[in-house]
């Protein structure tokens, strides 16, 4: 019977941060069960569309940051 393995455990496998007996008991696990499978392929496209993501402040956020550190004198720093 193989272990049970939890979504911790599947990112921990992602980052690499399993003993390398781990990660073999991992890699049967997937090899074993399609629903483990289907959660670490589901986990991998989320972490890719995450690093896809750019984040930019909105130009009134921008605007007023600049406001504030003109009417603090910080704008020369």
């Amino acid at each position: 019977m193989t272990k049970p393995f939890t979504p911790n455990e599947l990112v921990r496998y992602i980052y690499q941060e399993m003993s390398e007996v781990e990660q073999e008991l991992f890699v049967q696990a997937l090899h074993s069960d399609n629903s483990l499978m289907q959660e670490y392929v589901e986990m991998l496209s989320t972490i890719e569309q995450m690093e896809q993501i750019q984040l930019q402040p909105s130009e009134k956020v921008v605007q007023a940051i600049k406001k504030r550190a003109q009417s603090t004198g910080l704008e020369r720093v």
